[in-house]
């Protein structure tokens, strides 16, 4: 059984492109009003003309996550608007691949602000609105989704330092599932594989040639089947909790 999201608020972070902007128009075509969180505003403010000539609600604010008032900001401004919090979509990242004695370390330092840090300031901020929209709730759950990948399973040379942040996204999800799932607010991880989006275009040139022969063989998968998947576990009944979907290519080893 299906849940519509009519009447629920979801934030979306990462908005401006690939898997959040399709999660932002798949959840906004069920019903949900739609805060869209980016530092990319001019990406914002045309997905969410487009969100509005569909008939639905869509809010954009402009925000650099890895700043904590910032992320304070931005969940605070969607319940202002809006009224209420349901659905946190933790989707910003970055994928920033190399070899770890080669590769620069501020690398690794945007990887850890955006998507640990991020991940983990949007939560802090947002799991007071989520606990509080449990009980007058028409679904009578709401949902905290974390978007890891492949890499938060299995480590493999070149991708340590990614790896270690997708580890950490899924440990900190299981933490807070069992945390926050007796009282209401239903933790969901998803793991990509092989996704055709901007990722692999902040990569290095000779990184990012690699990977792309790496995959060449591949069909990857679309934002659109991953924000399929996310819609999915939103909707369920509140007594179902989705906790954990892989989801790659069917061709992908």
């Amino acid at each position: 059984m299906s849940e519509s999201l009519k009447g629920a608020v979801a934030l979306v972070t990462g908005a401006s492109s690939g898997i959040g902007e399709a999660t932002a128009r798949t959840l906004a075509a069920r019903g949900a009003k739609v805060a869209l969180v980016a530092r990319r505003v001019e990406r914002l403010e045309k997905l969410a003309s487009e969100i509005a000539a569909q008939g639905h609600t869509a809010l954009v604010i402009e925000a650099d996550i890895t700043d904590q008032q910032q992320a304070i900001g931005a969940v605070d401004r969607t319940v202002g608007d809006f009224g209420r919090l349901d659905i946190l979509v933790n989707n910003a990242g970055v994928m920033l691949l190399g070899p770890v004695a080669s590769s620069p370390t501020e690398e690794w330092d945007r990887m850890i602000d955006i998507n640990l840090k991020g991940l983990l300031y949007m939560t802090h901020a947002a799991t007071p609105h989520l606990l509080a929209g449990v009980e007058d709730s028409p679904r009578g759950a709401t949902d905290l989704v974390n978007i890891s990948s492949v890499a938060g399973r299995t480590a493999s040379a070149g991708a340590g330092v990614y790896n270690l942040t997708k580890f950490g996204v899924g440990a900190v999800s299981e933490s807070l599932r069992q945390e926050l799932s007796r009282k209401g607010v239903r933790v969901t991880i998803v793991e990509p594989g092989a996704v055709s989006t901007e990722l692999v275009d902040h990569l290095r040139p000779e990184i990012r040639d690699s990977v792309r022969e790496r995959f060449d063989d591949i069909k990857a998968l679309d934002a659109q089947d991953i924000a399929d998947a996310i819609e999915y576990a939103v909707t369920r009944p509140a007594h179902v909790s989705i906790n954990e979907i892989l989801i790659r290519p069917t061709s992908q080893r």
